[in-house]
């Protein structure tokens, strides 16, 4: 489809990157686990919930400052970790990194990016934080943590649900590898070639995206002995992406987590678990004022970003939308895609009446009909509706 005029909407970005890109790539960034009804759900679920606004209220002006791990944040609205950004632009992270700057939100950058971290940070811009996968040789793990902090990112999210890669049959069918021109920057090659099962090339790409680095994750990783470890080798706050229970919330504040992202990988990962934003409450009644939870999972509308405040997330962030941004226009595009879902939030705040982020709570929505209840154990009995 060709539009006479930008895109008007994320699902307009989405057509036009899909025209764009290279069918690889796109069915890459597309893709999710297994039958993909995970990455179908998170968008789908949002449809569940409905607004609940409040009329005649002085919405003449409106703010989307917030605070973020003790700093301000223009909107709450930032960049999700995904691998790969030349993917979809040759800039790649620089692209996205300068569009994230321009509109005040944060950027977690991908361990996997296309650009090394010491490049991505644009003075003057939002906070960045350091996405991080832990290899069985942890040297290689340690050095990406110690350089992010040098640089200047302000957290480490640590990555939790991927032990090992999810199944995604569409890049299985496809035999999806990166091009041989697109490096992982973040990483020295004498680190790849001593990964175990590594068999060569000059490079840390093509078969060795998925086959070295995706076979390499430590899979004894647990709260006991990486959080630990994480803290012993920096002083960033620690934010553990991919809690989806209230279980797991907990235990990441007894290991002194500063927050928690409700993430279930963009259904990258487990299919068959709950939507990110069906999981989101029962994440931020198990932190209380504990830590701070965020949110990532299927957004498409600026409507989107509210629900998620409303439940209780302290920031929302996208990451196929500004992918596909990226692939329409680069840095215009990638900002575009913020910008969309930036003024449908504000849009949101204004016809539901609500003036700051901080007013932003359970009140203006309309939880759905469970679906389901969690029974305690033997008995029939219901002991929470989720």
């Amino acid at each position: 489809m060709e539009y006479a005029s930008d895109p008007v909407c994320i699902s307009d970005l989405e057509r036009v990157a899909k025209g764009i890109m290279p069918s690889g790539a796109w069915a890459y960034y597309d893709s999710g686990a297994n039958d993909e009804q995970t990455k179908h759900e998170n968008t789908l679920a949002f449809n569940n919930y409905r607004l609940h606004p409040r009329m005649l209220r002085d919405v003449s002006t409106i703010s989307t400052e917030t605070t973020i791990l003790g700093q301000r944040a223009r909107t709450p609205l930032g960049v999700a970790p995904c691998a790969m950004h030349k993917l979809a632009h040759p800039e790649g992270e620089l692209a996205t990194s300068r569009a994230a700057a321009a509109t005040g939100g944060i950027m977690i950058l991908s361990t996997y990016s296309t650009t090394a971290l010491e490049k991505v940070i644009q003075p003057g811009g939002p906070q960045y934080w350091m996405q991080l996968y832990v290899y069985q040789q942890r040297s290689v793990s340690e050095r990406l943590v110690r350089r992010a902090e040098s640089a200047g990112f302000k957290a480490i999210v640590l990555t939790i649900d991927a032990p090992v890669l999810g199944r995604r049959l569409v890049d299985a069918r496809n035999r999806f590898a990166p091009p041989p021109h697109l490096r992982l920057e973040n990483f020295l090659q004498t680190e790849v070639a001593s990964m175990p099962g590594y068999e060569g090339g000059e490079d840390a790409h093509g078969e060795t995206f998925g086959e070295t680095f995706g076979a390499n994750g430590d899979q004894s990783l647990s709260w006991e002995n990486g959080i630990p470890w994480l803290r012993s080798i920096t002083s960033l706050p620690i934010i553990a992406k991919g809690v989806m229970t209230a279980e797991d919330t907990r235990l990441a504040i007894q290991h002194g987590c500063a927050g928690v992202i409700v993430s279930n990988h963009g259904g990258r990962q487990l299919d068959g678990t709950l939507a990110t934003i069906d999981a989101l409450p029962q994440v931020v009644e198990a932190a209380g004022d504990k830590l701070e939870v965020y949110f990532d999972g299927g957004v498409r509308r600026g409507s989107d970003v509210f629900k998620a405040l409303a439940l209780g997330a302290r920031a929302v962030f996208v990451a196929r939308p500004v992918l596909w941004g990226l692939a329409y226009k680069g840095e215009k595009g990638a900002k575009l895609a913020l910008d969309i879902l930036q003024s449908e939030l504000e849009l949101t705040m204004m016809l539901s009446g609500t003036r700051r982020i901080e007013e932003i709570d359970q009140s203006y929505v309309y939880q759905p009909v469970a679906r389901w209840v969690r029974y305690a154990a033997g008995t029939n009995k219901p002991v929470a509706k989720l």
